[in-house]
């Protein structure tokens, strides 16, 4: 084991790592507070300020993936829709398998320059977790509780503040709703039976309200849908965890695009297109189990090394008052600093590990579960 893979498993340099985070990520949220003085007065000049300062946190989370794990992320699609890419205004839909789906998404918004103005159809309760929600109300994140007489207005009126977003942004979609499992597979699919509709073997049955209701809203700021599937090499499921333990993994991502003109205005003739795209979905994704591979032409864009310097900046910023406070503390010789001391650092890391455990499927959300389908 050479000395770099020694220290990815060090549990001190992982705390270092989430006190760099964590700490810049306050200072970006006060920053961001700061700069809703400049709302009222000049809109888009917020907009495009808190998106450089998302930037400035989310890219830490991509250099981990893409410096540190050196994961690899390649695409399978076509080079008219690489030539689109990080240009235009697009809703994505994406399957909710991974505990780090999420994080190959930012990379490839990363990549291609729309990191910063990225956006998702969130669950409200994200909105209280500290630095992510934080952030994501001042990006004008859509927010909602997952019961849709009381979303609906709110996600309307959400996707409409969009309409004059003066960066491309890539919007995000989850329409399965919440995280792939054995037991809500079982629960969807009997619900599915129940509608008449086509089982699914990889995917759980997409929810069209949030799907359809963005359609109509962002049309006329939206361009086109892209669908992507991610699957990764080996049969592996990765964790947030094991991308900071520096573990590689291989991602591979099928990525089609459909101009907007393409899905139907009509709500339900929309939901019927999104239920045959989840079939389709469910089509790649045995492609890929048999083959190993995804159909389509294979591309990787290369990553950048703004997120790698942008983390560079902030360590260098931070660490070095830490250590001179360290040694300061030890210096001292007094068991009280250094007991209290200790305890924060516990205190620090037991933070961390929760912030880590929003990603983890297993403390995922119970939306799918039986216990939901007996609420429908």
């Amino acid at each position: 084991m050479g000395l770099l893979a020694f220290l990815k498993t060090q549990f001190a340099v992982h705390l270092v790592i989430g006190f760099v985070f964590v700490v810049s990520g306050l200072t970006i949220n006060f920053i961001q507070l700061c700069t809703l003085i400049l709302w009222p007065v000049n809109k888009q000049l917020y907009r495009r300020l808190n998106c450089r300062l998302a930037y400035s946190l989310w890219s830490q989370l991509v250099m981990l993936l893409e410096w540190w794990s050196c994961t690899e992320c390649t695409l399978f699609t076509d080079q008219a829709t690489i030539d689109r890419l990080g240009k235009e205004h697009v809703i994505i839909i994406l399957n909710h398998n991974f505990e780090i789906d999420f994080l190959c998404g930012w990379t490839m918004c990363e990549r291609f320059g729309v990191l910063g103005s990225s956006k998702v159809l969130a669950k409200k309760e994200l909105l209280y977790v500290p630095l992510v929600g934080w952030t994501w109300y001042f990006l004008e994140y859509v927010f909602c509780k997952r019961k849709w007489e009381e979303d609906r207005q709110t996600v309307i009126e959400g996707l409409k503040r969009l309409s004059d977003y003066p960066e491309p942004f890539w919007f995000l979609l989850y329409c399965e709703g919440t995280r792939f499992t054995e037991t809500k597979h079982r629960v969807s699919m009997e619900v599915a039976a129940a509608k008449g509709l086509a089982p699914l073997k990889y995917h759980l049955l997409p929810r069209t309200k949030g799907f359809t209701t963005a359609v109509q809203c962002l049309r006329g700021t939206v361009t086109a849908v892209y669908d992507v599937t991610l699957n990764f090499r080996g049969n592996k499921n990765p964790s947030l965890l094991g991308i900071l333990y520096g573990k590689k993994y291989e991602a591979d991502m099928c990525v089609r695009r459909f101009p907007l003109e393409q899905i139907p205005m009509d709500e339900k003739e929309a939901a019927q297109w999104l239920h045959k795209l989840y079939q389709e979905k469910d089509a790649l994704q045995e492609i890929y189990n048999q083959k190993g591979t995804f159909p389509g032409k294979q591309f990787k864009p290369a990553r950048r090394p703004w997120t790698l310097l942008n983390f560079l900046f902030w360590a260098t910023i931070l660490l070095s008052p830490l250590f001179s406070f360290v040694l300061g503390i030890f210096a001292s010789g007094s068991p009280l600093l250094i007991l209290t001391f200790l305890g924060f650092v516990g205190a620090a890391s037991f933070g961390v590990r929760r912030l880590i455990g929003v990603t983890e499927i297993e403390k995922g959300s119970n939306y799918g579960n039986q216990e939901f389908k007996k609420k429908e």
